[in-house]
């Protein structure tokens, strides 16, 4: 009994981390009220996405190095002050530079989670346990995902004047649970196994001259393009085409993340009893149904459908990816996991490359750079290994 009351004394508050690590996705809906705020273009407000994410491109094989001088635990209370930084400068004001700022720090602080928190929680969770506490760890995430833009807009409408925050109201009340992970988490005990050696950027770089290795790459890049494609588009979307106002629409990225949330708890049971590549097939064949039913639709109905559908289909695709590099290269797993963290940076790409083509062509245009994605990835689903 002692043992199951230790265990659970270490699960929870890494557990909390995880929660702390759904904060980047509040960068979505953000963007949208700033760029509501300052009256500012699609392209300009896809910045803000974009940056966030540039960092994982910067931090990730440098935070495995770290990790090796200070230990993963010391890495993710690191990355969790960094976080609260970023969530106490949007209480001072809106600006431009200061939400850059804010965001670019919150970026930097999710990457250094992203690299360390997930060997942190394999000093807790032993042997054939360790894969379905990744995917709960995953399920904590999304939670804090899908409430983001829900405390946005009660912050925007419902939010006690005298506050002054008005939707920024979010950032105190998720910088107040990232200060609670700091202290219950630094008060924790967990013993950590000697670090291997760390591998550097030239290391990593090498392993894309092998072209499966390369492939995974780009897939994990057109998964978080997706996926924050999604996040940031979805409300835009449904006010350019049914003309909802920024707090009506802002239940689309909720919805996007609810149906995420479900699809990674569903994939760790499917997975179980169904190969990878036929569930990615499933997965990616939901994202195509989804992007062609926005592209040619612009009924309520089948926007929500289409969001819903992306959310389901794209909740697994990074563990099916993820899994496919290290079973390719199973004695390069420390590279290999840099690589793939550092793939992340297509969250950067995507909604660049969204923001110009919706000044261009409306959302239609942004719908259709997803949609480049959702081919690729049909492209990469032939290329998935049977006996994965």
């Amino acid at each position: 009994m002692s043992d199951n009351k230790s265990y659970l004394a270490k699960l929870v508050p890494v557990m909390l981390c995880f929660f702390a690590m759904g904060f980047v996705d509040l960068v979505g809906i953000a963007s949208n009220y700033v760029k509501e705020d300052l009256g500012l273009s699609d392209s300009l407000a896809n910045l803000f996405p974009s940056l966030v994410f540039f960092w994982f491109l910067i931090f990730s094989v440098p935070t495995g190095v770290l990790m090796n001088k200070i230990g993963r635990k010391k890495t993710v209370l690191l990355s969790l002050a960094v976080t609260f930084v970023s969530l106490l400068l949007p209480i001072f004001g809106d600006g431009f530079a200061l939400m850059l700022c804010s965001f670019s720090l919150l970026g930097i602080g999710n990457a250094l989670m992203q690299t360390s928190l997930n060997p942190l929680l394999s000093n807790v969770i032993k042997g054939d346990k360790l894969a379905s506490s990744l995917t709960f760890g995953q399920f904590v995430k999304a939670i804090a995902s899908f409430l983001a833009p829900y405390i946005a807009m009660w912050g925007a409408t419902q939010a006690i004047p005298s506050f002054g925050l008005g939707w920024r109201v979010l950032f105190p009340i998720y910088m107040t649970i990232a200060v609670i992970a700091i202290i219950w988490l630094g008060s924790t005990s967990i013993e950590e196994e000697k670090q291997d050696k760390a591998s550097g950027f030239a290391d990593c770089f090498k392993l894309l001259g092998n072209p499966f290795i390369l492939l995974c790459f780009l897939g994990i890049m057109c998964h978080v393009g997706i996926d924050v494609g999604t996040n940031t588009t979805a409300p835009k979307l449904l006010m350019e085409r049914l003309g909802m106002t920024l707090d009506e629409a802002s239940f689309s990225t909720s919805l996007y993340f609810i149906f995420r949330t479900a699809g990674c708890l569903a994939g760790a049971f499917i997975l179980q009893k169904v190969s990878s590549k036929s569930f990615f097939g499933v997965s990616v064949a939901c994202m195509l149904v989804a992007m062609i039913a926005l592209l040619v639709s612009d009924a309520e109905y089948v926007a929500y459908a289409a969001i819903a559908l992306i959310g389901f289909g794209n909740s697994n695709v990074f563990s099916i990816i993820f899994s496919q590099a290290l079973l390719a290269m199973p004695d390069k797993k420390n590279e290999i996991s840099g690589l793939m963290i550092m793939g992340l940076f297509g969250g950067t790409v995507f909604p660049l490359l969204m923001g110009f083509a919706s000044d261009a062509a409306g959302q239609g245009g942004a719908v259709a750079v997803m949609t480049a994605g959702v081919i690729y990835l049909c492209f990469y689903l032939f290329k998935i290994r049977k006996e994965a």
